[in-house]
C-alpha cells in the first residue's frame, strides 16, 4: 500500500463506520472558541499516534523539534491503518486518548461530534493552507486541527501514445477528455482509452471531481443533495466511458494501474501523486519521459478531490500548550518541505510549494496547482456510511448500465435515512 497520501481517505473509506449513531455533542450547534496557547518553548511529555509510513518516519523528524525545545519529550506510537479507527474510538470512549494524533480527514466529523477534539487556536492562520484542505478540519463552523499533508488527483497520460494519436496538447474540458480516450483507441491502437474505477470502495473519489466540476454539491447545509441535475449529468458522463467501451468495466480482481499503463493497454488514468514513483518503478529507466499529467477537465470549472491527513489535539491532553506548539511547528514551511523529502507527503502549507524541492518537478507542480481548487466531502460523522452507499450505486451504473437518475434517487433516500450525524 502506498502510502501515506492515499491512506487517510482510501483506507479510511474501507473501514466503514458502523453504529456511529448521533454524536455525544452537536458541534454544529455553534462555532466554538479555542483557548490561546502560551508563548515560550514546549515542555513536558507528549504522545502522538500516527498511522502507516508516517508512524515509522515521524520520530526522525521530531528530533529537530526536541532539539529546539530541550524541555519536551515526544513519543510516537505507530498504528497500522487496519486497526486505527477502532483504536481511536475505543480510546475516545475510555477517555484514554493520546495528546495529539494524525487523523484521517474523513474521521474529523465523527471525532469532533464525539466531543474528543480541541478547537484550533486562533493563532494558527487558516490562510496559510490550501482552502479545500483547511475545510476538512471544520465541523459546524469550528476547526479542530490543521491539514498536515495533502494529495489530490490528476489525469495521468502516456505522452508517446498521445502523440501517436495526434494529440500534442492535453485536453482541458469534458469533451476533450472523451475525444482523447477515443483517439488513444482508434489512432494509437490501445485496448482501452482510459482506466476509470467501475465502482467499489472509494470510487466516489474519482466520480466527484466531475460532479464538482459541473457545479454539483454533496450537501446543502445539513441536507444531502445527491439527486440534483448537476450530479446526474456528471454521473451520466462518467457512465458513458463504460457504455461506449472506452474503459474496462470488469478489471481483474486486485488489478493495479501500473502494469497496464506501462504496457500501453490503458494509456490514461486518474490518481494521486504517489503513482509517479509507482509507474516509474514498473516502467524502468526512461519511463518518466513517456508520461505526464494534466488537471481535471473543466465543465464549469476544474475541480478535484483533496485528501491527506490532519493533525488534531485531544481534549483529554494534560499538555495542551505543548501539543499545539508541536502542531504549529509541523506547519512551518521549512518543516513541511523537510517532511516531504523524508516521506513524499505533499505540503498543506501553500508557501512550502515555492521551495525548489517541489518547483523543480513540473508534474508535481501541476498537483500543487490543482490543490488550489480541490474539494473535500462534508465533515459529517456519517460520511463514510453514505459514501459506501454511493460507491455501491456507482458500481451498478458503471458495470450494468443502471439508470443514473434512479440510482441517485436511491442514494439520496439512503443518505437521508442515515442523516448527517448532527
Amino acid at each position: 500500500m502506498r502510502t501515506p497520501a492515499i491512506a487517510a481517505i482510501t483506507v479510511a473509506a474501507a473501514l466503514a463506520v458502523t453504529g456511529c449513531g448521533r454524536p455525544a455533542e452537536n458541534p454544529s450547534a455553534a462555532p466554538q472558541t479555542a483557548a490561546t496557547v502560551a508563548e515560550g518553548p514546549a515542555t513536558g511529555e507528549l504522545t502522538i499516534w500516527a498511522m502507516g509510513a508516517e508512524g515509522q518516519k515521524l520520530p526522525d523528524l521530531l528530533k529537530d523539534f526536541e532539539a529546539a525545545n530541550p524541555g519536551v519529550k515526544v513519543t510516537v506510537t505507530a498504528i497500522p491503518w487496519s486497526a486505527a479507527h477502532d483504536k481511536f474510538t475505543t480510546a475516545i470512549t475510555a477517555q484514554k486518548t493520546p495528546d495529539m494524533a494524525m487523523i484521517g480527514t474523513t474521521w474529523m466529523g465523527e471525532f469532533a461530534g464525539l466531543g474528543a477534539l480541541d478547537p484550533t487556536p486562533a493563532s494558527i492562520d487558516k490562510g496559510a493552507f490550501f482552502p479545500g484542505a483547511w475545510g476538512t478540519t471544520e465541523v459546524g463552523g469550528t476547526s479542530y486541527g490543521i491539514p498536515w499533508y495533502v494529495e489530490t488527483r490528476l489525469v495521468y497520460y502516456r505522452t508517446d501514445l498521445a502523440k501517436k494519436a495526434g494529440i500534442t496538447t492535453p485536453p482541458s474540458d469534458w469533451d476533450g477528455l472523451k475525444a482523447m480516450a477515443k483517439a488513444m483507441q482508434d489512432k494509437a491502437g490501445t485496448k482501452w482509452g482510459i482506466n476509470l474505477q467501475p465502482g467499489g470502495t472509494g470510487s466516489w473519489q474519482t466520480v466527484m471531481p466531475f460532479a464538482w466540476s459541473n457545479g454539483a454539491q454533496l450537501n446543502n447545509g445539513d441536507q444531502w443533495t445527491f439527486d440534483t441535475p448537476q450530479m446526474a449529468e456528471a454521473v451520466k458522463y462518467y457512465q458513458s466511458f463504460f457504455t461506449e467501451g472506452l474503459t474496462n468495466k470488469t478489471p481483474a480482481q486486485g488489478a493495479t494501474q501500473e502494469p497496464t499503463f506501462v504496457d500501453g493497454s490503458e494509456p490514461m488514468f486518474i490518481s494521486g501523486p504517489w503513482m509517479m514513483s509507482a509507474v516509474e518503478k514498473v516502467g524502468g529507466k526512461g519511463f518518466a519521459d513517456k508520461y505526464s499529467v494534466f488537471p481535471m477537465p473543466v465543465k464549469e470549472k476544474s475541480a478535484s478531490f483533496v485528501g491527506g491527513s490532519n493533525l488534531g489535539v485531544f481534549k483529554t491532553t494534560k499538555n495542551r500548550d505543548a501539543a499545539w506548539k508541536l502542531v504549529q511547528w509541523l506547519a512551518k514551511p521549512e518543516v513541511q518541505v523537510k517532511w516531504y523529502q523524508m516521506s513524499t507527503d505533499l505540503p498543506s502549507v501553500t508557501s512550502a510549494w515555492q521551495d525548489p524541492a517541489l518547483t523543480a518537478d513540473t508534474k508535481l507542480a501541476t498537483f500543487g496547482k490543482q490543490l488550489e481548487t480541490a474539494v473535500a466531502p462534508p465533515s459529517f460523522a456519517t460520511w463514510e456510511q453514505v459514501a459506501a452507499r454511493f460507491d455501491a450505486e456507482i458500481e451498478k451504473v458503471a458495470k450494468t448500465g443502471a439508470d443514473v437518475d434512479a440510482s441517485l434517487k436511491s442514494v439520496q433516500a439512503e443518505a437521508q435515512s442515515i442523516g448527517t450525524g448532527g
